[in-house]
């Protein structure tokens, strides 16, 4: 089955743009488009897009809100994939705390667009893993962080799940998780499953943030 996406820009131009990218894959169908971000919720429960790939600034209900809306009120939400002009910006960062799986630059070259949707699509691995500890580095230190430490502190993970954890914030898919532990890859998932459910984070983007946050897991 092909990965279905809801491309959702206020620009015409660049929806046209990234439809003409990911419709020339054979395993990669665009089911839909959206102006802003208002008319993402209808628009997702309709079409039951795998991927989101959503604008950060759009003039009526921006990115941020749109995917806390999507995570919060949808059930089984899609992944999104937030697209923004740049990298280093808070309103990345924030739209990821919200709950966005990753984020693609509209500049990035078509295989890059291609390889971000894929990578999004099936969860087993960070994208930009270098560029989210940069956004964390520049925005995750807030006074919040007392409360991010307490919640990790109240998941009780286990040594095991701590490793897991920090590779997960280096990047590493469970693959290679596996190869660095030297054990199965479904112990890792297994591992991976749990430090989830632990954290209350939906994704590995989610865990890794609020490792950061957390001060568990150092930027840079």
């Amino acid at each position: 089955m092909p990965v279905t996406v809801l491309l959702v820009d206020d620009e015409p131009l660049v929806r046209a743009g990234l439809r003409a990218v990911l419709e020339a894959q054979p395993d990669i169908e665009v089911v839909g488009e959206a102006a802003d971000g208002a008319a993402v919720i209808p628009l997702v429960r309709q079409l039951r897009p795998d991927v989101v790939a959503m604008d950060v600034r759009m003039p009526l209900l921006d990115g941020i809100e749109a995917t806390r809306a999507v995570v919060r009120t949808v059930q089984d939400p899609p992944k999104i994939l937030v697209v923004t002009t740049f990298e280093n910006d808070e309103y990345v960062y924030e739209a990821l705390r919200a709950g966005a799986d990753g984020f693609l630059l509209k500049r990035a070259r078509p295989a890059e667009i291609v390889n971000a949707v894929r990578l999004v699509a099936q969860g087993d691995s960070l994208l930009f893993p270098a560029a989210v500890r940069e956004l964390a580095a520049a925005y995750g230190r807030r006074p919040g962080n007392a409360v991010a430490r307490a919640a990790l502190d109240r998941a009780a993970l286990t040594e095991r799940e701590d490793d897991v954890l920090r590779l997960m914030a280096r990047g590493l898919s469970n693959a290679e998780i596996a190869k660095e532990l030297i054990v199965g890859a479904e112990t890792v998932k297994s591992h991976v499953s749990s430090v989830l459910g632990k954290l209350g984070a939906r994704d590995r983007t989610q865990a890794v943030i609020a490792a950061y946050e957390s001060g568990f897991v150092a930027p840079g």
